[in-house]
């Protein structure tokens, strides 16, 4: 899969909500940051910032790109921007 200098490819992606208690996604390439109030990750051509209250990375895979984000959503903010350079995943590699 061909990508553009310095940007992530663009993974297959899904996002499954249960109640307002986990978020499991997929496809994620990047973790921009996370704190117990919000996590913003990225996808290569999409990012999407977590807000609430006592979040937690349960679950983080940078092999698949899965996640499984717990705790008290509150909301969602899912955005075609290009996502910031840097992040989680990017140390392990």
């Amino acid at each position: 899969m061909a990508h553009e200098e310095g940007k992530a490819p663009e993974l297959p992606h899904n996002l499954v909500m249960e109640g307002r208690r986990r978020l499991s996604a997929s496809g994620v390439a990047e973790i921009e940051s996370f704190n117990e109030e919000e996590v913003v990750m990225s996808g290569g051509k999409w990012t999407l910032t977590v807000r609430g209250s006592g979040l937690h990375m349960e679950k983080l895979s940078v092999e698949t790109g899965d996640i499984l984000v717990t705790g008290r959503i509150d909301s969602l903010d899912y955005d075609d921007a290009p996502p910031r350079r840097g992040g989680l995943f990017g140390l392990f590699k």
